[in-house]
């Protein structure tokens, strides 16, 4: 496809001096460092880590963690076997 694109002075530099590097066409140059560029901004964003906080673990007053059985029935009801 045919098309006019008007590049900024810094870019044309750019791209010339990369054409002459590489030994290939402008165009060529050009559509390349399009589609590596293209590529990045379309790309989803990384997903951020999931963080949770650090909270410290107190023994609440009235549970005994010695007696599990106790615990269990009085947090899930006396139906627990």
């Amino acid at each position: 496809m045919r098309t006019a694109l008007t590049l900024d002075p810094d870019v044309a530099i750019k791209a010339k001096k990369a054409a002459a590097k590489l030994h290939k066409p402008f165009e060529e140059v050009i559509n390349a460092a399009l589609r590596v560029g293209l590529d990045e901004v379309l790309k989803p964003p990384a997903a951020r880590p999931y963080r949770t906080k650090a909270r410290p673990l107190r023994l609440r007053q009235g549970f005994s963690y010695d007696k599990i059985g106790k615990l269990l029935a009085r947090a899930e009801g006396e139906d627990h076997s």
